[in-house]
């Protein structure tokens, strides 16, 4: 992190489950965050910032779709209705799911997607920071509240999931998000990409030692990757 020299930029520390946003060398803002589960895990990445979507669709990882919603809806068809999820084809047109015979795909053969509508409901919240990184992981907010106030915070497919996602797309953008609109959680509010003035770099790192006070605490390696 030293090395990269940068004025503004986010770290956020797989093993701590936590992310600061940092300007000019101070801490601005911390929180805590939710990351992969062992079998799933998040990635390290060096990256950026380039925009923020704002009550953003859920565009579900095809393996997801595959191995866990779709035998929830061949077991019940109104799973998708109650759960905010329409069906889209290859190019993201909505299909009928109604006409669709469900017991026939599998996960070899299912030739849909599944698009989580917007909303406070949504998987990806209110906000969601895409990454300069083509392997669809992201920091965002979510609906799972419940997940910060556990003391292992591994639960995730591998995105990171952020506790305090208003105030740092405040920061990023300088003011520019409507707070209240994003706060209040307007169901179907229009989903809109707010570009930023300049890329912020984001680190996902995983660091097992961790400095604070003076003291070297030594976290629980989740991942088992420190020999």
């Amino acid at each position: 992190l030293a090395a990269n020299r940068q004025s503004e930029y986010i770290a956020a520390n797989i093993p701590e489950t936590q992310v600061k946003y940092y300007q000019n060398g101070n801490l601005k803002l911390q929180m805590k965050s939710v990351v992969g589960k062992k079998k799933n895990p998040t990635p390290t990445i060096a990256s950026y910032i380039t925009n923020i979507v704002t009550f953003p669709f859920w565009n579900v990882p095809f393996s997801i779709a595959t191995k866990e919603l779709l035998p929830k809806v061949q077991k019940d068809e109104s799973y998708l209705e109650r759960n905010n999820f329409e069906v889209v084809d290859a190019k993201g047109n909505v299909v009928d799911d109604s006409d669709l015979s469900w017991n026939e795909y599998t996960t070899k053969n299912f030739p849909y997607f599944f698009r989580e509508s917007t909303g406070p409901n949504n998987s990806l919240g209110v906000l969601k920071f895409n990454l300069g990184y083509p392997f669809s992981i992201y920091q965002h907010d979510t609906n799972a509240k419940s997940g910060f106030a556990k003391e292992s915070r591994f639960l995730s497919h591998g995105c990171v999931r952020l506790e305090k996602p208003i105030e740092l797309a405040d920061l990023l953008t300088k003011g520019k998000v409507n707070v209240w609109e994003l706060k209040t959680g307007q169901k179907d509010t229009e989903s809109k990409i707010l570009k930023l003035d300049q890329k912020v770099p984001v680190f996902i790192v995983y660091m097992p030692a961790v400095v604070e006070n003076g003291k070297v605490s030594v976290l629980k390696d989740v991942y088992g990757l420190i020999q």
